[in-house]
């Protein structure tokens, strides 16, 4: 699929962007998936998409093993330089698509997926293999962008997602996130919602969005209604947009 490629090629000029970027390496949603989590220490875990491999990381030293999963293998490479360097050994890195795990069915005990859903076209595929993956009374750690259930603030934030990457495919509604995972048989266990801050430049900067296209999505945002600024909390200073405010879910579901 077009989109995967897409997805290849953005984030292979972006991993050590991504490993160092302090909204995937220090966010207190990675705390809360953490807490979320009930672990013995004997568990075999599936970080999917690990991206910068900063989740992989964290639960390394908590669990017995990982095994961290992206489509893009610079991004395997940076995140392994940065997992190995804090020196988590119990980390084994695949090559693999979220939608079709290279994985037998029922082979781990903890599935985690961390600011990435959105940029899965199948998205229903990636849920049913998740179940699929996971042992019973597995636990999936789910944390992603998610838009607000009105569809004029669904539409504003998805379209200037894609404007910024053209990688990503859809940020769900929390609504849409608890029906599509019950629907496969999931439990929804745990579910927190949380704030996000995105500073523009940087948030442009890390998927190298050209001048012209950072200025005409500057236009664009400035030009939106005042409901649409408002929710979306948009700071902006001498014709330039400072920050703007999004909103992430962190769930727990479990195979029963």
């Amino acid at each position: 699929m077009d989109l995967k490629k897409d997805v290849q090629q953005q984030f292979g000029k972006s991993a050590d962007s991504y490993v160092s970027s302090s909204i995937h390496k220090d966010g207190m949603d990675l705390q809360k998936l953490i807490e979320m989590a009930k672990i013995i220490g004997n568990e075999v875990l599936l970080d999917i998409a690990t991206g910068g491999g900063h989740t992989a990381n964290a639960f390394a030293p908590l669990v017995k093993n990982v095994i961290a999963m992206d489509l893009t293998q610079e991004m395997l490479l940076a995140a392994e330089k940065f997992v190995k360097g804090n020196g988590n050994q119990n980390v084994h890195f695949v090559k693999g698509d979220a939608e079709n795990l290279p994985f037998s069915n029922d082979s781990f005990d903890i599935v985690t997926c961390r600011i990435a859903p959105h940029h899965f076209p199948n998205i229903n595929d990636f849920n049913k293999e998740v179940f699929r993956v996971l042992k019973q009374g597995g636990q999936f750690l789910l944390d992603d962008n998610v838009v607000p259930e009105d569809n004029e603030f669904d539409q504003f934030y998805n379209k200037i997602e894609k404007w910024r990457d053209y990688s990503h495919f859809r940020a769900w509604k929390k609504s849409e996130w608890i029906c599509m995972l019950e629907s496969v048989g999931f439990e929804i266990v745990e579910w927190h919602r949380f704030e996000k801050t995105f500073y523009f430049d940087s948030w442009c900067n890390r998927m190298n969005l050209p001048a012209d296209e950072k200025k005409k999505l500057t236009e664009f945002i400035l030009g939106t209604s005042e409901r649409v600024l408002d929710k979306f909390r948009v700071t902006t200073e001498k014709g330039r947009v400072l920050s703007f405010q999004g909103e992430a879910i962190v769930l727990k579901a479990t195979k029963k």
